[in-house]
């Protein structure tokens, strides 16, 4: 039997990190206001089979797949919520596991950049996917695993404040997410984000595991 590693349930995209994906996704381009789920499965493999249950349960749209060496990730979206969670059990009863068998959010990295310089926003700019950042802005990035939760921290983070989100990377050993904006905003919206990655039940893995 493989290994839940991420099962994230998002209510509802927010605008930005709704356009955010449709500069990432190649599948089917999510908009604002629908409901999402990100699962992430080991080995990657694995997820062909959780896309094709899926897929078949109910009326969802695929945005990614994306398979890694170790690690596989799904994002499905709906206006329906409801057809969002039926999608997700049809995916855990193919499995046989539980939404508690995923792995609970782990925070590796958490950083407030006030009054950011002049290069160091162009390097940020030359490889983000979403908002720019200007200098004297202040940056947060975060870093969690499993790297699907990088998704509901960034949708978190703009639902608390006014801020930009310049790149969220959902997949892989690790999730990141850089946002930018006012000082203000940015202090509200990290504590979203972490907020809501701990309040994600799951198992703890044991180290070495990982």
């Amino acid at each position: 039997m493989g290994e839940l590693r991420c099962y994230c349930f998002i209510d509802k995209l927010q605008p930005q990190f709704a356009s955010f994906l449709g500069t990432v996704a190649q599948g089917f381009l999510p908009v604002p206001g629908q409901a999402a789920l990100f699962v992430e499965v080991a080995p990657g493999m694995d997820i062909m089979k959780v896309t094709d249950v899926a897929l078949k349960a109910t009326d969802v749209k695929p945005g990614m797949m994306i398979i890694e060496r170790l690690y596989g990730m799904l994002e499905v979206h709906s206006d329906s919520q409801a057809d969002v969670r039926q999608a997700g059990a049809a995916i855990l009863a193919a499995l046989d596991l539980k939404e508690e068998d995923r792995i609970k959010p782990e925070i590796t990295s958490s950083q407030v950049i006030r009054n950011i310089s002049d290069y160091h926003s162009q390097l940020i700019n030359r490889t983000r996917h979403g908002d720019m950042i200007v200098p004297g802005e202040t940056l947060y990035v975060l870093e969690c695993a499993p790297a699907g939760y990088a998704a509901i921290a960034a949708n978190e983070a703009e639902k608390a404040a006014n801020i930009k989100v310049l790149e969220v990377r959902a997949f892989g050993s690790f999730g990141r997410v850089y946002l930018g904006g006012e000082e203000k905003d940015v202090d509200v919206a990290w504590r979203a984000a972490e907020e809501a990655l701990r309040t994600i039940s799951g198992r703890v893995p044991k180290r070495g595991r990982e």
